[in-house]
C-alpha cells in the first residue's frame, strides 16, 4: 500500500499497565493492531502507545473500532485518544513552555477527548496554586510539574476538575512517538 493510500496515526490508551493492573503486553497489542487490518504497526513504551497506518482517516471512527475490539479482546474499556502525526507535530511546535523541554521528565501533554470550554478552563486554574503552571491549546493540555508528575498534586485534580477525558504522556515520550510517526510517513 502506497503511504498516499493510508494515514499514520497514533493511539494513545489510558489506564493500561499502571500499577500492575489491567496488563497488556505491547507485543500482543501490536499483533491486535495488525488483526485489525493496520500496518507499519510499532509500540513505545508500556503504557500504551500505537503508532500506525490506516486506510481510514477518520480519527473518531477509528477510536471506535479499536475501543470496541480491544474491550471485546481483553475484557475491560481502556479509554483511547486517537490522533494523526500532524496533531503531534502541531502539540510540540506550539508547546508554550520551550524553555523546559529539555527537562522531558517536568513537562507533560494531555491529549483530551475535546476542547474544554472556558468555564472548565477557570474552574481548573482556579486549583492551580503550586509551583505547576498549564496552558491548553485546542484538546491539548500542557503542563509545567516542575517537581514532577509524581510529587505533583494539581496533576491528580486535574481529570476530576477539568472533568475531560484525556490522557497524559511526558515530553520524552510525545518527542518519541512524534519521531516513529515520521518514520512510519517515510
Amino acid at each position: 500500500m502506497s503511504a498516499k493510500q493510508s494515514t499514520v496515526f497514533v493511539a494513545l490508551f489510558s489506564g493500561i499497565n499502571v500499577g500492575g493492573n489491567r496488563i497488556v503486553k505491547m507485543a500482543e497489542l501490536k499483533a491486535f493492531f495488525e488483526s485489525l487490518g493496520f500496518t507499519d504497526v510499532a509500540t513505545y513504551v508500556q503504557s500504551g502507545n500505537v503508532v500506525f497506518r490506516a486506510k481510514k482517516q477518520d480519527a473518531a471512527a477509528l477510536t471506535r473500532e479499536i475501543e470496541a475490539a480491544f474491550e471485546k479482546k481483553w475484557g475491560f474499556h481502556s479509554r483511547i485518544m486517537v490522533r494523526d502525526a500532524g496533531w503531534f507535530e502541531r502539540l510540540v511546535k506550539d508547546n508554550p513552555y520551550p524553555e523546559v523541554a529539555g527537562e522531558p521528565t517536568k513537562l507533560h501533554a494531555y491529549a483530551l477527548e475535546r476542547e474544554p470550554t472556558a468555564e472548565e478552563t477557570q474552574r481548573l486554574a482556579d486549583k492551580c496554586t503550586g509551583p505547576e503552571r498549564f496552558e491548553i491549546k485546542g484538546d491539548v493540555l500542557y503542563l509545567h510539574a516542575p517537581d514532577g508528575l509524581g510529587k505533583s498534586v494539581f496533576a491528580n485534580l486535574i481529570p476530576r476538575t477539568l472533568k475531560v477525558p484525556g490522557t497524559a504522556r511526558n515530553w520524552r515520550s510525545v518527542l518519541a512517538l512524534l519521531d516513529m510517526a515520521g518514520k512510519a510517513g517515510g
